[in-house]
């Protein structure tokens, strides 16, 4: 599968081990421009500029706020400026926050969660979305989790609800533009093995008063492949959704959890 001449934008893709970095790796592989987007003056898009130093004629690092509509919006102006169109746009950014019991949850975590889960993707749906009109085309693929499916025990509530309220955006997006051929789907990962999944295997340990090695064995006790996902893995589905072989794919909430059971 080649995506030479494609333009991707792939937000939360500073961190070198998360989801966002694999993807844009992936995508570098398959011969695409990458737009790497984090939160500017953050260590991610620093990690980044560092990182891709010899690849400026294919990746642009920008730093992006995914809850500020501005931000956004100067995002997509500076990759269509520079490579002349945007083809895909993969809406990674996340954040996980707030204690797994719903009364211990404050009006931060709430706001949080949502700004970044769902409005994030929100805001760069609507910057991306005219310059996909214009083309005739395009594609998104919303990150979403496991969670997102089905609620999963000592998973925050907020964190839930903004990853189903970010399947429930793909399904509606897929709805409207598919006339205009333009896909909308998402990705709900498992466990992968992230610094997002490091502070959950902390968090368990705390909660059943057990080691993280033990945490992290309890875990993959739960998925039948009997381990987490490498971001890889992740970013090989994505990519998988944003290519041609998916072409008549749209409005799919795809589990990627090694057969994991998505809860209730």
């Amino acid at each position: 599968m080649s995506m030479t001449g494609k333009t991707v934008i792939v937000t939360g893709a500073g961190k070198p081990d998360g989801i966002g970095r694999a993807c844009a790796d992936r995508f570098l592989q398959l011969g695409a421009n990458v737009v790497i987007c984090d939160l500017p003056d953050s260590d991610g898009i620093s990690a980044a500029i560092e990182d891709y130093a010899g690849e400026q004629d294919r990746v642009s690092c920008i730093g992006a706020d995914v809850g500020n509509p501005a931000d956004a919006k100067t995002a997509v102006a500076e990759a269509i400026q520079k490579f002349g169109g945007i083809d895909i746009l993969v809406n990674n950014a996340g954040v996980g926050a707030g204690s797994h019991d719903f009364m211990e949850l404050t009006a931060k975590d709430w706001e949080l969660s949502l700004t970044v889960n769902l409005m994030g993707q929100v805001n760069f749906c609507e910057a991306v979305i005219p310059e996909f009109l214009r083309r005739g085309s395009g594609v998104i693929v919303n990150i979403s989790s496991l969670s997102g499916v089905g609620a999963i025990s000592s998973i925050p509530a907020c964190y839930t609800a903004s990853k189903f309220a970010a399947v429930g955006l793909t399904k509606q997006l897929a709805l409207q533009y598919a006339p205009n051929n333009i896909r909308v789907n998402a990705v709900c990962p498992g466990s992968v093995r992230t610094d997002m999944m490091r502070g959950a295997m902390e968090l368990m340990a705390e909660q059943e008063n057990i080691s993280i090695d033990e945490a992290e064995a309890l875990e993959a006790s739960t998925i039948p492949m009997g381990r987490a996902a490498t971001p890889v893995e992740i970013a090989t589905s994505v990519s998988f959704l944003a290519g041609s072989d998916a072409g008549y794919l749209t409005g799919v909430a795809l589990p990627v959890a090694g057969g994991m059971p998505p809860g209730v």
